[in-house]
């Protein structure tokens, strides 16, 4: 299961039935979680660990130092979870501060030259389309998808359930459930394929609707679309799901 041109470092774990394929090179503190797939060249560097059952092309490179000129070669982590495809030239940074983590969960779907940075959180069942760039602590919450060849700026937290349409460049919080897209990027609508796909019925997406034009296109400010949205619709989990994201945002929304 390990080709002969492979490099595994001496303390390195490796679980059952894992491939690793030619010239790969695993660091002394990696760990490889049961049936993994390494295609050739891949790198896992740092206190990297990687769950059961991913697939991880060529040449991706996971665990490396930041990219952060403020990172003095602390201890830090990468923990990545179970069945995610991680593609060619995908690279996943170590966290900037000491026992951090930059944290990848479980069923993603990373395309090519994707760039994770320090301390980023990437939930479960999210879709990163080729050449997405996310800046040091962005969030991307379950069943989120971003377009390629979309940079995220440091510190934004991108909604479950949120579209992003490619090429796009985001400043931001992008809100649960909405659909974006544009240079300079403009909100357009609920994405109501994904939801659609991920089984919300027509009276939840309905719902959504009636809170997106409350927050877009009644003129109110968000304060003021805030209050309308707790006093005008019922109180159903994705409401106050979308409520409690925007109240907690520190960049603000777009």
């Amino acid at each position: 299961m390990i080709h002969p041109t492979a490099v595994i470092e001496p303390g390195a774990r490796i679980g059952h039935e894992v491939r690793i394929g030619p010239h790969c090179w695993v660091g002394e503190n990696v760990e490889i979680g049961d049936g993994t797939t390494l295609g050739a060249n891949v790198v896992l560097d740092g206190w990297t660990t990687i769950g059961s059952g991913c697939t991880i092309l060529h040449s991706a490179s996971i665990g490396a130092p930041p990219q952060d000129l403020k990172f003095r070669g602390e201890k830090s982590y990468v923990e990545i979870g179970r069945n995610n495809v991680i593609r060619e030239f995908v690279t996943v940074n170590r966290a900037t501060t000491a026992e951090g983590v930059t944290r990848i969960g479980d069923d993603n779907l990373l395309m090519a030259y994707v760039h994770v940075a320090h301390e980023c959180r990437i939930h479960d069942g999210t879709i990163l389309a080729n050449a997405v760039n996310l800046a040091g602590h962005v969030t991307v919450e379950n069943f989120a998808s971003i377009g390629g060849v979309t940079p995220v700026h440091q510190f934004v937290r991108i909604g479950e359930h949120a579209f992003i349409g490619g090429g796009s460049r985001i400043p931001k919080d992008i809100p649960p459930y909405l659909l974006a897209a544009g240079n300079p990027i403009r909100p357009a609508g609920i994405n109501t394929v994904g939801l659609t796909r991920r089984g919300f019925d027509a009276s939840t997406r309905s719902l959504l609707q009636k809170a997106y034009r409350i927050l877009y296109r009644s003129k109110r400010n968000v304060s003021q679309a805030l209050e309308a949205l707790e006093s005008e619709l019922p109180a159903t989990p994705e409401i106050e799901r979308l409520i409690r994201f925007i109240r907690s945002s520190e960049r603000g929304i777009i």
